[in-house]
């Protein structure tokens, strides 16, 4: 039986190392309550666009944020707790619920937590 070079082994060890943590998804923690809601969200049917959940800090908390996905429907703006601080924009006027009002402004550290790719 024919030996591999040890360069070529350490090379092909190293590639095989490299292409799995390619593949290795990044693990989000958020608290449970905005993971029963994540949960919720995919055993509904796929939405257009995409469902999708972004964490920011916002008045030196940090906050998740859903995206409104259709017409009339409000974004929702969770802190750490899972308590509904507001509805930063869509509804019917397309102004949310007026109660964070400067949330767009304000917001820093954006990070996509969530996305929903599954196929329509």
């Amino acid at each position: 039986m024919k030996r591999l070079p040890f360069k070529t082994l350490t090379f092909n060890l190293f590639i095989l190392l490299f292409l799995v943590q390619c593949k290795k998804e990044e693990i989000q923690i958020v608290p449970d309550c905005i993971q029963q809601k994540i949960d919720v969200l995919k055993k509904e049917p796929v939405r257009n666009p995409p469902a999708k959940l972004y964490q920011y800090t916002y008045k030196n908390q940090t906050v998740y944020f859903f995206p409104q996905y259709c017409c009339d429907l409000p974004s929702e703006l969770y802190d750490e707790n899972c308590a509904l601080l507001c509805l930063p924009d869509g509804g019917i006027t397309g102004q949310g619920d007026g109660k964070c009002t400067d949330f767009f402004l304000e917001r820093t550290l954006e990070k996509l937590i969530w996305e929903d790719v599954r196929e329509n």
